[in-house]
């Protein structure tokens, strides 16, 4: 079954903004890839607390670089996400098999991951002028719920929509 794009953390420093990734990710079926170093342990309480005890249903992986986990995964399409993305991220055509890729807290993705061949493009966030970012685990959660809409939701319950009355 189609799943929305799977979600790479390159060198998450903060351990919760990645269990808040984690629980995202249970809540919508993407699955979760982390490219080292770490800035923590998988085990630190603060990544267990926010991903509370829904990182048990998320699927994750650790890879040791961004090549490994390109050869081990072969991504359709790689969406880079960043402040200095030309593309807005609601403007994608989402499709399955695409990756959604995050860089560090602290720095962002580096240019060479941002203009590296195997990158299909760079979207962002639009943002009112002179704000450094948004908090990473929003920033994904902003990008998965809309490449998850434009999939039709595969995986979610059937409820029905509200209507108006």
């Amino acid at each position: 079954m189609p799943h929305p794009p799977d979600i790479v953390l390159y060198r998450p420093e903060i351990p919760p903004n990645t269990g808040n990734v984690m629980r995202l990710a249970a809540n919508t079926g993407a699955r979760v890839h982390l490219i080292e170093p770490l800035g923590f342990e998988l085990s630190d309480a603060r990544l267990r607390r926010a991903g509370m005890d829904y990182r048990d249903r998320a699927t994750v992986r650790v890879h040791p670089d961004l090549g490994s986990w390109l050869a081990t995964t072969s991504p359709e399409r790689v969406w880079a996400v960043s402040k200095q993305g030309t593309l807005r991220y609601c403007d994608v055509d989402y499709r399955p098999g695409d990756a959604l890729l995050f860089g560090p807290e602290s720095v962002g993705l580096p240019g060479k991951v941002l203009g590296a061949s195997w990158v299909d493009g760079v979207v962002s966030i639009p943002m009112v002028p002179d704000v450094r970012s948004l908090n990473l685990s929003n920033a994904v959660a902003i990008v998965v719920y809309e490449a998850w809409r434009t999939l039709a939701f595969p995986g979610a319950d059937s409820r029905e929509p509200a209507t108006e009355r």
